[in-house]
Order: C-alpha cells, then structure tokens, then sequence
C-alpha cells in the first residue's frame, strides 16, 4: 500500500485527532496524515503561552492560569477552524478533553472545581473527533523524545509528572467512549523516519475502515 494514498481518511471522516503524552510524537504524525490526505491541520499554539515556561518552575503558582489560558487557546482555535474548513477534513494534534486531563493532574480541588464550569461551558460548544488516535509510549521514550527536541522549559519534567499523565489518559481511553480510537503503541516506531512503521500505521487506520 502507498502510504502516502490515505484519501479514504477524508473520505470516512470528518475530525481526527492524535493524542498522547507529552513527547509522543502526536505532532509529527498529525502533519504527516494531514499532509498525506490533504487534510487541513490543527496543531496546539502551545509556544504561545506565555504561562509555560512559568509552570515548570513553579507549578503551584502557574496551574490554574496556565489550564485556563490553555482552555480559551484551544476553544477558540478550534471553534475558528471549525467555522472556516467547510467540508474539509481536519487532523488535529490535541483533543480539547486533554485541557481537563492536565487541569485534573496540576489543579487542586477548589480550583479545578472552578475550571471544570468554564469548561463545562466551551466544550459543549464542539463536536466530538470520529477518530482518536492515541500514541502509547513509554515514560523512558517520552523523556528521551523531551530531551531531544530541546525546548529548555521542558528541562524539569519529572517522570513522575509523565506517569501521572500516562495513567490519566489510559484512564480516559477505558472510560470515555469515542466514535471510533485506535491505540498504538509506539515504544519501537520512528514514524518520522522510517516508512515501513508509517505504513503500519496507515495501515491500522485502513482496517478501521470496516
């Protein structure tokens, strides 16, 4: 199969997101699907957020304003790119759920009670993707993929920060139900560079076909 022949993506679906841990790859393979289907992409703006950098450092301080400007970012991102791609299929590299997912990790219990009306509000507010895709990948690949990419403000990422995420989203994955997900586990995948584990994975979607 010519991976790069994936039309029946835009054929069968409407909304694809990619999701996983920090350091997944979810954005490598969102451009790369987007790219192959002639897809229009939607990555997270998450350089943007001036509260990031802060957040590592003092994550006490920077939770609650972090997660919230973090809600509104991806709100309004997505509800614009939902106005203006008409029939077009969209590849996104986050599902807005993951906004609650961090805010459940970072928030203590008044706060996240507080977040958790604002979110009640915009979320309502957007359709749910017909596929997840979710990156499984263990936590010494994440900090090596972390490590590589080199974004400084990453630096301080504690495992136990990424296994607390890790086990948030398995949770959400068998509690949640999604239209359609497909799990990959992608521990020994180089997606990027290598086509033959690409492939695999175009053809894993194709079977969802059925």
């Amino acid at each position: 199969m010519n991976s790069t022949n994936i039309s029946f993506l835009s054929d069968q679906y409407r909304y694809i997101v990619i999701e996983g841990n920090i350091g997944a790859g979810k954005t490598s393979l969102a451009q790369k699907l987007a790219n192959d289907a002639g897809a229009l992409l939607v990555l997270e703006e998450f350089a943007e957020n001036t509260f990031l950098p802060q957040f590592y450092k003092d994550p006490l301080k920077y939770a609650f304003p972090l997660e919230l400007s973090f809600l509104a970012a991806r709100f309004n991102q997505l509800k614009q790119q939902f106005h203006d791609s008409g029939k077009q299929l969209i590849i996104s590299d986050y599902h807005i759920r993951k906004s609650l997912l961090f805010a459940q990790t970072n928030l203590e219990n008044e706060e996240l009670a507080l977040y958790q009306s604002f979110y009640d509000i915009v979320t309502a507010q957007l359709p749910e993707p017909d596929l997840v895709i979710y990156l499984d990948k263990g936590i010494s690949k994440l900090k090596s993929n972390i490590r590589t990419r080199g974004r400084e403000f990453e630096n301080n990422i504690s495992e136990t920060y990424l296994s607390n995420l890790q086990n948030a989203y398995h949770s959400l994955l068998q509690n949640q139900t999604f239209p359609k997900q497909l799990i990959i586990n992608t521990d020994n995948m180089d997606f990027v560079n290598n086509e033959n584990h690409y492939k695999f994975i175009i053809n894993q979607l194709n079977t969802l076909k059925v």
